[in-house]
């Protein structure tokens, strides 16, 4: 049993949809059919039971009310003779309009529910049908196609001939309209005066008191009025008002329905417009009223009529009133579900399910294209149906725009895109949906005739790419959902006309035609069960194209945005067809401040500021240059496409960078600026995200300019890819000079040649950002924004800084003759010392220890230079060091001292914390050297200038890490071994010059001994410092011998003797390193003695030097001889003196051996260097023999 689903409650708004009620599932006739109705808007008057007329009641006698307006009768109620109009050509369209949500996705077709009662009647009925046939998605729109009424009109306006011409080939006879019976004419007078005296409430009628229900006017079905039918529109007309704005209605595209309904029939979801009037009164809430010739039969197709809209309605019962020649005889009930089982009017329902799904897929298999016209024909009398694609038809003739569908086709593609985007939900899965529709609806549309929906369509199209994150585009197909719409059949049918309505005159079946699309061969296979199945994918090509990266992804949003940036400009007057200024009307300035909420620190007004401070803002600029109308939809449009294309340039200059193609990068961003330069002159308040976008902008063009200034050896590729530019870089550049200059970001985005210039921009533009933030008070909504502005500011006042301090530095190379400090120099310090000074500031305002570490270095570093320049360049033996330049050494350990402060401990960050430790150990060993070497004797005594250094000294010992495994552990090892050598030096000096104080002398001795054995440990470890090496060791053979000077004892100067020839054995090492690096030298110079490019002995890449390497070996030679000498005396003595022998007749037997060797080696002046080393290593491997069979001997 069927109930009545939503009916007693109107919805106040079309398209508030109620929620959904469950069907029911009606048992007709032994066959089951699924079908169920929810009203989704009703207009429907209050609540009216109908009257229960009287028998013997005269229906040719008008009743007082006839043809009065009735609210009862609902909004229809004076149409002429109480019918409704005829189906509006476009009557599917103002439902689409008005339930948008459903158009495209859920629903299989929407109609007029007379169309769809045609349809079904097809096998049934002999009448013509003509339909046009729409494609919205998976959602076909169907609508009654008047072919009379249009070359009734073509007869006037000349259009549609070509149809006309068509036509009358394909019919192969004029056509011609049937005209209406007198009898025709009564039958709807009846009908009319029947229905008002249903609803009247005097005395003729007797209403029976009942729940009544909703009730409304419309056409009894099945009946049509030629006098109520809408006129046709002028082909592809657009009134400014649509023009203006793209969801008017109008032209017929008003959904004029009493009542909507969505209608679930099996698996075929439709929503359908009926204006099917309904009563209470009967045994059920609602039932429907006919009224029937008791002489005249009910046929098959008049029971299916009434079946179909009481199952479209939902409504559970009919009641019809019998009369005889206009004389009411009596009243009959019956359920819905018998109709089909009554006398006469047997059908099956099963078989009307069948036809549906048959003329549904047939049509969803061939209406393919959307925005296409497609006409389902099927002749008067004819069994055979075609289907025709207008639109193809139609571009065969001159004038596309002529097929009057076009327009509301496109405006309805548009709308379901538009709902599409709105829809949060959907997500990208849908992208590639609401592209085919846009596309579709542009291919439709005339730019000279409709900018606005190009404009926006092109809009939508731009926005449907992300620019702000890689995307991941998807294939997804077109959203299937629901039932069977995966795929549809090479053949099915469409919708037939009630036989009651005007038809055309009968003839034979037209010939095939080879201009269909597709051809029902009989209305009989409709009732073959599944004849046409579905076999195709409804949308093969609506796929998102996947875009290979980000530059391909912003060139196809830049083609959308040009495409409608054309739209916006062709549809604006040219400047000399705008009206002349008022000159008593002041022009609104950009920034002035228009709002309540402005105040003292109004945004606009600081822009403004901001702008003329960057440079070229003019107040003079503001207003559009080519006369858009602030508020007017071109100017909104303009607005939203300029932002669109600054973002994807944005994108553009991002992936540009990251590709290291820095002067396309500088074009794009560029670019971008001049996009966001003409938003800003066009807008009349900037909007916090479009300020924090134009932060980003300008902090991108800040990096560009720096990693420029950084390569400037690839200028010359960087100034091509700049200068470069596309048609449609210039065509949407040619746009935006229509409103603006595009020149107040200039500044920013010129490649200059100049690396100190570059800088300077750079600079300018983070400074620039980090403005806007602060006066627009972004800071706190934008942290990261906040952030990484500073960072960045911070890092290019530190290349600033770096610039000027080795452009100070290179100065100081060239100063040569004057002794004295340039200006120059003093102003470079100064720029580079306030750059790292505000740099230093940037990174601690927002806790960038780290950075903040590395630009207190640089102060450092900077400091030192400033030393360096203060010391003479007079003779170095005249100087001293001088109180400026400790004074500048000082500051630079200050600045290190806090850079180690700043980082807290190592593990904060172990490279920086290294790195400057190793610049602090460096300042103060150079400063401790400086002192030693150029001690400032003139100003203190030897033995504070010995303090001073030795605390220093220590002080860069501290620094110095020799234990940490790291790439600078050998420099480490080399500095600290330097120093303790250095120190050792320092107090071995001190010994022989000093006179007196024992204790002090002692602890010199003691001290000087010390250095020398780390120094010799720690150079012992590098296997790259063999002179070093021998050179300490000599010096400690020396100062052994300045020790052996003041012994007075043979024991105690053999026993030092001993010790120093000790030392000369121990030296094998850095000897065998020697060798070891001139034998790898002599054999590269043999390789490449026939080359021209052979290496000189002096180029060698062990760098070795080997003059230097020649002196400490004549001095080794020296002493080893002198050592072995004073020996040999010295046991031969304590040999008469004993006269035992024992180990030292043993070692001086040795020593004399070695020291004869060593004499005749020395003689020998042929001998190569290397050959001298090996004579040095066989002397000092007996000398060690010895001293170890001897076990030290008298030592």
């Amino acid at each position: 049993m069927a109930e009545l689903c939503g009916l007693g409650a109107a919805a106040s708004l079309r398209g508030d949809a109620e929620e959904p009620k469950q069907g029911s599932v009606l048992f007709l006739g032994g066959n089951e059919v699924k079908s169920s109705a929810v009203v989704k808007y009703s207009s429907a008057p209050p609540q009216a039971a109908f009257a229960w007329l009287q028998e013997k009641t005269d229906l040719k006698l008008p009743p007082a009310n006839w043809l009065r307006e009735s609210a009862k009768l609902g909004p229809a109620g004076t149409t002429v003779l109480g019918n409704n109009k005829k189906s509006t050509p476009f009557s599917s369209f103002g439902m689409a309009y008005d339930f948008i949500d459903s158009i495209g996705n859920d629903v299989d077709v929407v109609s007029d529910s007379e169309n769809i009662k045609k349809l079904l009647k097809i096998p049934y009925s002999k009448s013509h049908v003509s339909m046009a046939v729409h494609r919205i998605g998976r959602t076909l729109l169907l609508d009654e196609l008047d072919i009379q009424e249009l070359f009734m009109r073509s007869s006037q306006t000349g259009d549609w001939t070509w149809l006309k011409e068509f036509y009358q080939r394909l019919i192969d006879q004029k056509w011609q309209r049937k005209k209406k019976s007198k009898e025709h004419w009564y039958q709807k007078a009846i009908l009319s005066k029947f229905l008002y005296y249903s609803i009247n409430g005097d005395g003729a009628a007797q209403p029976v008191p009942s729940s009544s229900k909703q009730h409304e006017e419309g056409a009894v079905p099945g009946e049509s009025d030629e006098a109520g039918r809408a006129s046709w529109p002028a082909p592809f007309e657009m009134p400014s008002s649509l023009s203006e704005d793209p969801g008017a209605s109008n032209q017929g595209l008003k959904n004029d329905f009493v009542r909507n309904i969505l209608w679930t029939f099996e698996d075929i979801h439709m929503l359908v417009g009926s204006n099917m009037p309904i009563f209470g009164g009967g045994r059920y809430p609602a039932v429907s009223l006919r009224l029937r010739d008791n002489n005249k039969p009910i046929n098959v197709l008049t029971g299916i009529d009434y079946w179909l809209d009481n199952l479209i309605c939902n409504v559970p019962e009919l009641v019809m009133c019998f009369h005889v020649n206009g004389i009411v005889q009596k009243y009959e009930m019956i359920k819905t579900e018998d109709i089909p089982n009554l006398e006469n009017s047997n059908f099956s329902t099963k078989v009307i399910k069948d036809i549906a799904q048959n003329i549904l897929s047939f049509l969803k298999s061939n209406c393919t294209k959307e925005g296409h016209t497609y006409w389902l024909f099927k002749a008067s009398g004819s069994d055979i149906v075609k289907l025709y694609d207008l639109t193809t038809l139609c571009e065969e003739t001159e004038d596309k725009y002529q097929n009057p569908f076009t327009m509301p086709v496109a405006i309805l593609l548009y709308k379901v895109a538009c709902n599409m985007m709105l829809k949060k939900n959907q997500n990208k899965k849908h992208y590639g949906t609401i592209r085919t529709l846009l596309l579709n609806c542009l291919k439709l549309l005339d730019n000279g005739r409709h900018p606005q929906i190009i404009a926006s369509a092109n809009y939508m199209l731009s926005e449907l790419f992300q620019l702000d994150e890689p995307k991941k585009e998807d294939n997804t197909d077109f959203p299937i959902n629901g039932n069977s719409d995966e795929s549809y059949s090479e053949e099915e049918e469409e919708m037939p006309d009630s036989d009651e309505n005007g038809s055309y005159s009968n003839s034979s079946d037209p010939p095939d035609d080879n201009k269909a699309v597709a051809i029902i061969k009989s209305v009989g296979e409709l009732s073959v069960p599944e004849k046409y199945k579905s076999v195709h994918r409804i949308r093969p090509s609506c796929a998102f194209p996947v875009c290979h990266g980000a530059e391909e992804r912003c060139r196809l949003v830049l083609s959308y945005v040009l495409e409608g940036l054309k739209s916006v400009d062709s549809s604006v007057k040219k400047e000399s067809d705008l009206p002349a200024a008022d000159p008593s009307t002041p022009i609104p300035l950009k920034y002035e401040d228009e709002s309540t909420s402005g105040g003292p620190e109004c945004l606009e007004k600081q822009m403004a500021l901001f702008l003329d401070k960057m440079g070229s803002f003019q107040k003079d600029k503001h207003s559009s240059q080519s006369g858009m109308i602030p508020g007017s939809w071109q100017y909104k449009m303009k607005l939203q496409l300029i932002l669109k294309s600054s973002k994807a340039y944005y994108v553009l200059s991002d992936a540009a960078m990251i590709l290291q193609k820095y002067g396309r990068a500088l074009r794009y961003i560029k670019l971008a600026l001049q996009c966001h330069d003409t938003y800003c002159c066009l807008s009349a308040s900037m909007l916090p995200e479009v300020l924090v976008f134009l932060c980003q902008c300008l902090t991108l063009c800040g990096d560009i300019q720096l990693m420029l200034a950084q390569n400037a050896n690839n200028r010359a590729a960087y100034l091509e890819e700049y200068n470069y530019q596309t048609k449609e870089d210039q065509e949407i550049l040619h746009s935006l000079h229509r409103e603006s200059s595009c020149q107040v970001f200039a500044w920013a985005t010129d490649l200059s040649t100049d690396l100190e210039c570059q800088l300077s921009v750079s600079c300018k533009c983070y400074e620039a950002a980090y403005e806007i933030l602060l006066f627009s008070n972004l800071k706190k909504q934008n942290p990261e924004q906040h952030v990484q502005v500073l960072k960045r500011m911070g890092n290019i006042r530190n290349e600033i800084g770096v610039f000027y301090m080795n452009q100070a530095a290179a100065v100081q190379t060239e100063r040569v003759v004057s002794k004295n400090v340039s200006t120059t120099e003093q102003q470079l310090w100064k720029k580079s010392f306030s750059c790292f000074e505000k740099g230093i500031q940037n990174f601690e305002s927002i806790d960038d220890a780290t950075n903040a570490a590395l630009l207190l270095c640089n102060t450092g570093r900077l400091m030192r230079i400033c030393a360096q320049a203060h010391c003479a360049t007079e003779g170095d033996f005249k100087r001293e060091f001088s109180p400026e330049e400790a004074l500048y050494y000082n500051k630079a350990i200050d600045y290190y001292l806090k850079a180690l402060r700043s980082l807290g401990k190592r593990e904060m960050h172990p490279a920086v914390w290294d790195s400057v430790n190793w610049e602090l150990s460096t300042t103060y060993f150079t400063m401790a050297t400086l002192q030693q070497d150029y001690a400032p004797l003139s100003r203190k005594a030897q033995e504070q200038i010995e303090k001073e250094v030795s605390e220093a000294m220590m002080k860069s010992l501290k620094y110095c890490d020799v234990d940490t495994v790291s790439p600078r552990q050998p420099l480490c090892q080399y500095r600290a071994a330097t120093i303790h050598h250095r120190l050792a030096s320092m107090y071995h000096s001190c010994l022989r010059n000093q006179v007196g104080d024992e204790h002090l002398r002692k602890q010199h001795r003691v001290l000087a001994d010390l250095h020398y054995s780390k120094a010799v440990r720690l150079f012992q470890l590098l296997k790259d410092a063999p002179c070093e090496l021998l050179r300490v060791q000599l010096e400690r053979v020396a100062f052994a011998e300045f020790q052996m000077a003041s012994q007075n004892s043979s024991a105690g100067k053999l026993k030092t003797l001993f010790g120093a020839l000790d030392i000369m054995a121990k030296t094998k090492c850095a000897f065998q390193l020697i060798r070891k690096e001139l034998a790898a030298e002599s054999e590269q110079i043999s390789k490449g003695e026939n080359n021209a490019e052979s290496v000189s002995p002096n180029e060698s890449s062990t760098a070795l030097n080997k003059e230097e390497v020649m002196k400490l070996l004549s001095i080794f030679e020296s002493r080893m001889s002198f050592l072995l000498l004073q020996s040999i005396k010295l046991l031969t003595s304590t040999k008469k003196k004993t006269g035992s022998i024992n180990e030292e007749e043993v070692t001086l037997k040795t020593n004399k051996q070695v020291y004869s060797l060593l004499l005749r080696a020395t003689a020998n002046k042929s001998m190569t260097l290397l050959e001298r080393i090996e004579v040095i290593l066989n002397l000092l491997e007996q000398l060690s023999q010895n001293s170890e069979a001897s076990n030290g001997g008298i030592q």
